[in-house]
């Protein structure tokens, strides 16, 4: 008896979102869980200690998602307007 392993994909309903969106929606989480957003985000970019961002509305596997530099970076790019 030939045995195979199938892979099963399932559709990722959070790939399509910009860092933008996933700040805001990480932002949003904060928010109505009570934190200081920006504290908590600001704690989370310098340590990387996800502990930080609240599991409400998935906010801490969201911004899971984007790497700490690129993070900064597109902060950065944003502020600066370049």
């Amino acid at each position: 008896m030939e045995r195979s392993t199938i892979l099963f994909t399932s559709p990722d309903k959070n790939a399509e979102h910009t860092t933008e969106e996933i700040l805001n929606m990480v932002y949003d989480a904060l928010d109505e869980k009570g934190y200081n957003a920006i504290d908590q985000m600001v704690g989370y970019i310098l340590s990387g200690d996800p502990s930080y961002i609240t599991g409400h509305n998935n906010a801490r596997n969201l911004i899971r998602r984007i790497e700490r530099d690129d993070l900064v970076e597109e902060l950065l790019r944003k502020f600066l307007s370049k």
